[in-house]
């Protein structure tokens, strides 16, 4: 529950259209809602500006979709990520859309967007870390721009998108192997930048840690760094920067 949900409340108890217990009955479960498996907080997008999201991966599918239950039942919005198709189709939720190249499931969410957020990424087996990021930027409401493929080992492809570097507000920049893109695009923009190093790679990629030390010591002063293949941390801080 958000602060515009809370204040759509508190306005139709001023009103006089909603009674106090009713307005009591969908506060009640602030600030979470316990279903014996999981605790859903439906408070965490007033005190952080980003709701829960569900992380499936490690959960059933009875855990995932009762999660998922919940969320929608307050909010008719949720957001699940590392999910599978199996899961979406249990789910059978109308309206709710399974993302494949990433694997989010996802409904609701910000229809108006905002301000602008570009995901590169440098190579094509990096995409599904970038959808991840694009997809969750956008469901909190950021406008996303996405350019796929623009790696060091061809540079040109880089410079035929100056446009889409020089107006965006923040940049996300998905890479594996040695992880140079980063520091790459750093050079040309003054945009704040999110690298966010993935698994993909041959033997001394050794799964994204050569492309996550590569990404902290570059020597581009500013540049964000987050988790292997973490396209979700990267999505959620491009927005907060987005929208400032």
């Amino acid at each position: 529950m958000d602060k515009k949900k809370i204040k759509n409340i508190l306005d139709a108890v001023r009103s006089g259209k909603l009674s106090a217990e009713d307005a009591i009955r969908q506060l009640k479960h602030l600030p979470y809602e316990d279903i014996a498996f999981a605790k859903v907080d439906h408070h965490r997008h007033l005190r952080q500006g980003v709701p829960e999201v569900i992380y499936a991966s490690g959960k059933t599918e009875a855990q995932v979709t009762g999660i998922a239950r919940a969320m929608y039942k307050k909010s008719k919005s949720f957001l699940i990520t590392r999910a599978t198709k199996k899961i979406y189709g249990v789910l059978k939720i109308k309206g709710a859309v399974f993302h494949p190249a990433s694997g989010m499931i996802s409904i609701g969410g910000e229809k108006k967007k905002s301000g602008s957020v570009l995901v590169l990424t440098a190579g094509t087996s990096d995409i599904p870390v970038a959808e991840e990021a694009s997809v969750t930027a956008s469901f909190l409401g950021s406008k996303v721009e996405t350019v796929y493929d623009v790696g060091v080992a061809g540079l040109h492809r880089l410079m035929d998108n100056k446009k889409s570097l020089s107006s965006a507000k923040v940049i996300i920049v998905v890479a594996g192997m040695e992880g140079a893109l980063p520091s790459v695009v750093g050079g040309l923009t003054d945009k704040p930048i999110i690298a966010v190093p993935t698994s993909v790679g041959y033997g001394t990629s050794l799964g994204g840690l050569t492309a996550l030390f590569a990404m902290l010591n570059s020597c581009v002063p500013g540049i964000a760094v987050m988790n292997i293949d973490n396209g979700f941390g990267a999505g959620c801080l491009a927005h907060k920067i987005n929208i400032l």
